[in-house]
């Protein structure tokens, strides 16, 4: 199933999070957005094609605003979404609810059973519901232990984009720093290191063979990272474990 839906009261809704954080807009400005629909009532029962929710924000534990949003809201609200990645955004959307409604109308419909058959179809689902939870907890798991075999041609780009998948588990691509720095934190508890200071060392000695500025600028923390066998196994360890503990996978990236 896609993480860009999901299903809710048995319909297929994804969230203006999600639509914030994929088209790369502010999320009070997909909510204003979405007010001004509401308000206008451009669609007969444009209520109902958007419900209000709340999250909670994974900093200050505050509650904030949120919509679900079905098929026919996203098609109204992302008609304003214009250029090349909005069009991919959109083709992505288009397939995710084709393949979860598609998903819905498989299931049996049961409600012609006796109580007794109900009773037991309702057992035999919780159960295979259990199951495929289990199956998928150990295929996130099989998938991080397959980027963390990854040779050093690789392990940056495949790092970089599971902290991307671990930000937007957070709230989204806000996110990413504060993701980087935890994990920078725990490289150095477990590296036993300072990457602050290696940096600023490396810098320095960049300057001192002159060194463009704007070069030595573009230098990082990875960089350092990347010196050192040693602490390029600690960071894919330290991503990964990261990783599960937020309940991500790349297996579609790889």
């Amino acid at each position: 199933m896609s993480d860009l839906t999901i299903i809710q009261n048995n319909e297929v809704v994804t969230t203006s999070l999600q639509v914030a954080t994929n088209f790369e807009k502010n999320h009070r400005d997909v909510l204003k957005s979405i007010d001004d629909l509401i308000e206008k009532g451009v669609a007969q029962n444009v209520a109902d094609l958007f419900k209000e929710g709340t999250y909670t924000h994974f900093q200050n534990k505050q509650e904030y605003r949120m919509f679900y949003i079905n098929r026919d809201g996203f098609t109204l609200l992302a008609m304003g979404f214009s250029g090349q990645k909005a069009l991919t955004w959109k083709m992505k959307y288009i397939e995710s609810f084709n393949k979860m409604e598609n998903h819905i109308k498989q299931q049996l419909d049961t409600s012609q059973l006796s109580p007794e058959l109900q009773m037991f179809d309702k057992l035999f689902k919780t159960l295979a519901s259990q199951e495929l939870e289990t199956k998928k907890l150990e295929s996130k798991i099989d998938d991080i232990k397959d980027v963390v075999a990854l040779n050093v041609t690789n392990w940056r780009e495949e790092s970089r984009k599971l902290i991307n998948k671990i930000a937007m588990a957070r709230g989204g691509m806000g996110a990413y720093k504060e993701v980087t720095n935890d994990i920078y934190d725990e490289v150095e508890r477990r590296g036993k290191c300072d990457l602050n200071r290696r940096l600023e060392n490396a810098k320095q000695r960049l300057a001192y063979k002159g060194v463009a500025k704007s070069k030595i600028n573009k230098v990082n923390k990875v960089d350092m990272i990347g010196n050192e066998q040693k602490l390029i196994e600690v960071y894919m360890a330290v991503v990964k474990d990261f990783a599960i503990k937020q309940g991500v996978t790349i297996k579609e990236e790889l």
